[in-house]
């Protein structure tokens, strides 16, 4: 069939497409920068679409002669996100009855009966009614905690028991929870695109255990060869301070953990299995909790994360210009640009500028690296701990640390783009030249767009430490080049 993903630079999405693809479906791209998903594998197999829930327009025309519509976009890290995924929602099944779609399919959240729903599960809730009611057939598919290499809830979850031998806990981790694999969710998904017209419903998807959190814990410390955690409950513990724990310990920001958090104080248990009615379990059996964590692991061990939860980016998109761009006009713009001459070949400096980031470091002064991410987690921003899906290779529009990659010409020019709280919008550009002797040239710029006085102040505060951050980094960026050189490496 011909399948529209809406979401598909997103954790679920992006594994989702080449599941359509080797089912056979013809599958179309919906995303809001259509750039990121140039490196994708499965680029070349599919239709890319540039479009936006937010702009009707767009939609309408990405969902022109679509048959299957896989609605897998929320704005969980916006402080509007139960507004914005409402009208998201509406726009995507106005235009998909418009275009004579056969099926929607949405992945949401398990419901609980007779409770007061969390800010994030009633908006999840609030969207499956909004395409039920479309009057497109639609298939709403309810989970609790997703496992797998990269998701939210599975980072959050690892990040706690790999970094906490000893943990004060709330009540909230004794609630009963039915985890599932996102093997098995992209089952779930897949078969939705070949179920009949009847079919209009939300069916509740799960693993094979009902555990609780402190239970997933424990299991996920035995099938990491870790000690048994020691767990202290502490009933006065709020799920708003538990998302500030979470925030400090693990890669999950504030703005994505207090939601997730306030969902787990709910027991979210399938209420029955209905749905093997219409799509049967995989032939294997659904994945058990222990084998989903060990094959998540082994993902995770091998560098092979296909996707992140940090995949989802802002709504700057790679293509907007910079501001210190000819085509821009604007106030005042800063920049700190800086050279060097190596005699490393640009090969060994361009692996060096494309593993930078994450396990590797900043190549700079470390401590200061690590207070300001410090800082950043303290007013709710991402931090330096989001890491990279790969320790050597980059891809377009993924996390590193608490930049974004906006522009990947490789071997020649890396640009971040930063998501840390600031008062104003930052940009980081390493690059890799010849001069006219031949000899390689790093260059590295640091560009600042202030927003009212407190920018301007920022990049005054700041500027006289430029030259052992940003120096630091030319120094030792060349220098780990020409490492690499002596040991061998190069070449």
């Amino acid at each position: 069939m011909r399948c529209v993903v809406l979401g598909a630079t997103g954790y679920v999405g992006g594994r989702l497409v080449p599941q359509l693809l080797d089912a056979g479906h013809e599958v179309r791209v919906v995303a809001r920068s259509p750039e990121k998903v140039a490196e994708e594998p499965w680029r070349d197999r599919v239709e890319v679409e540039r479009g936006d829930v937010t702009d009707p327009a767009s939609i309408e025309t990405a969902l022109t002669d679509c048959e299957v519509v896989y609605y897998l976009v929320h704005s969980l890290a916006r402080k509007d996100f139960v507004d914005v995924d409402r009208e998201g929602a509406r726009t995507v099944a106005e235009a998909a009855k418009a275009a004579g779609a056969r099926r929607l399919v949405y992945l949401g959240g398990i419901v609980p009966d007779d409770e007061e729903l969390s800010p994030h599960l009633a908006s999840r809730a609030e969207v499956g009614r909004v395409l039920l009611e479309s009057g497109v057939p639609a298939v709403v598919l309810q989970a609790a905690v997703i496992i797998g290499s990269g998701s939210a809830s599975f980072e959050m979850l690892r990040y706690l028991t790999e970094r906490l031998p000893a943990m004060v806990t709330p009540r909230w981790v004794r609630n009963r929870i039915q985890p599932i694999a996102i093997r098995d969710v992209l089952h779930y998904l897949v078969h939705a695109a070949d179920l009949p017209s009847e079919v209009n419903g939300a069916f509740d998807i799960g693993g094979p255990d009902v555990l609780t959190y402190l239970d997933m814990m424990r299991r996920y410390a035995v099938v990491a060869g870790l000690p048994r955690r020691a767990v202290v409950p502490v009933p006065v513990l709020t799920p708003w301070l538990s998302a500030q724990w979470v925030n400090l310990v693990t890669p999950v920001p504030k703005s994505i953990a207090v939601p997730l958090i306030e969902s787990l104080v709910h027991e979210v248990v399938c209420h029955d299995h209905s749905i093997a009615e219409h799509i049967p379990d995989p032939d294997a059996g659904l994945t058990h909790y222990e084998h989903a964590v060990e094959l998540a692991l082994t993902r995770i061990r091998n560098a092979d994360v296909p996707t992140r939860w940090s995949d989802a980016s802002s709504a700057a998109a790679p293509s907007d210009p910079l501001p210190s761009d000819p085509e821009w006009a604007g106030g005042t713009v800063y920049e700190d640009e800086r050279a060097q001459r190596t005699d490393a070949s640009p090969e060994a400096l361009w692996d060096v500028i494309e593993s930078i980031g994450g396990e590797h470091g900043w190549y700079s002064f470390p401590l200061a690296w690590s207070v300001r991410g410090w800082a950043d987690r303290l007013v709710g921003g991402v931090g330096l701990r989001r890491g990279r899906r790969d320790p050597r290779r980059l891809h377009l529009g993924e996390a590193l640390d608490w930049w974004r990659v906006e522009h990947l010409d490789r071997p020649r020019l890396l640009r971040l783009r930063a998501e840390m709280k600031l008062p104003g919008r930052a940009w980081l550009e390493l690059g890799v030249e010849s001069d006219e002797d031949g000899r390689t040239v790093y260059r590295q710029r640091a560009v600042f767009e202030p927003h009212g006085l407190a920018g301007h102040a920022y990049w005054k505060g700041i500027a006289p430490f430029h030259g052992v951050v940003f120096g630091g980094m030319v120094r030792n960026i060349t220098g780990a080049a020409q490492g690499s050189l002596v040991s061998g490496k190069d070449g």
